[in-house]
């Protein structure tokens, strides 16, 4: 369709890039990839594969990046994905047939997250999991810079009924890098919002996370790989106050590469 791009953000997927932008094809051939520094093929694979490539300096987390590559989209709509993120034949189709008749200017859609490229993970406050991914270019304002921001848009927000598919975690190992790097910038904003922090703090945030995660939003359900994410979103959350708690002790936090 030639009223829709896709915009793909990448730092080293080759792993990744290629089934994205096959799967982000279902809904257009305008396809941007915004690349921060790759020092892997993700470049080349992605050219290879008809997408347009964009250069961005290295971040660590998307925001930044999202907002730039918005500026280089032409169409009049935009859907976001990410490499480890997947189109899907209903989802594109829903999008085709409602952007030619919609007043809405920007849509939030379902995301089933999978768990080691396995297990949809439909309990434990994983589903629906909306993200705002389709946006109007008309109707964008700006993307705030802070990890974890939502664009600002004008208009009236929508929702889409068709899901998206997010391959996630794929291994312990790479799940506790992230969490190194994304609970490092997360305890930056609290200290500098001045975010009080206690030895007491650090068990309410892990059980509290826990409770809701296991008990209330029923993880359990969702069998041992349920149970193991529970645990693991209680560990991050209790990270990011661990690294605060340093930090306003004066215990300096050197930052994660």
């Amino acid at each position: 369709m030639n009223t829709i791009s896709v915009l793909i953000q990448t730092r080293n997927e080759e792993k990744y890039i290629e089934d994205c932008i096959t799967s982000a094809k279902l809904l257009s051939t305008d396809i941007v990839v915004v690349d921060m520094e790759s020092t892997d093929k993700t470049r080349t694979i992605a050219l290879d594969h008809g997408a347009t490539v964009a250069s961005f300096p290295f971040s660590h987390y998307v925001e930044p990046g999202r907002a730039y590559g918005i500026q280089q989209i032409k169409n009049e709509w935009v859907f976001i994905l990410d490499a480890d993120e997947r189109m899907t034949e209903d989802l594109a189709e829903e999008i085709k047939e409602i952007i030619t008749k919609t007043d809405k200017t920007y849509f939030k859609v379902p995301r089933k997250n999978m768990f080691g490229g396995k297990k949809w993970l439909t309990h434990g406050g994983w589903w629906p999991d909306e993200q705002m991914r389709l946006i109007k270019l008309s109707t964008f304002k700006s993307w705030p810079k802070e990890i974890h921001s939502t664009p600002i848009i004008n208009g009236e927000m929508g929702y889409l009924k068709e899901a998206f598919l997010h391959f996630f975690h794929g291994n312990i190992e790479e799940m506790v890098k992230k969490t190194l790097i994304f609970e490092n910038i997360e305890s930056d904003l609290l200290f500098h919002a001045n975010k009080p922090v206690k030895i007491p703090t650090f068990f309410r945030k892990y059980f509290g996370e826990l409770f809701r995660r296991l008990i209330q939003k029923r993880g359990y359900l969702d069998g041992r790989v349920g149970i193991m994410e529970s645990v693991y979103q209680s560990y991050s959350k209790t990270i990011t106050y661990l690294l605060l708690y340093e930090k306003k002790n004066c215990r300096p936090i050197h930052p994660v590469s």
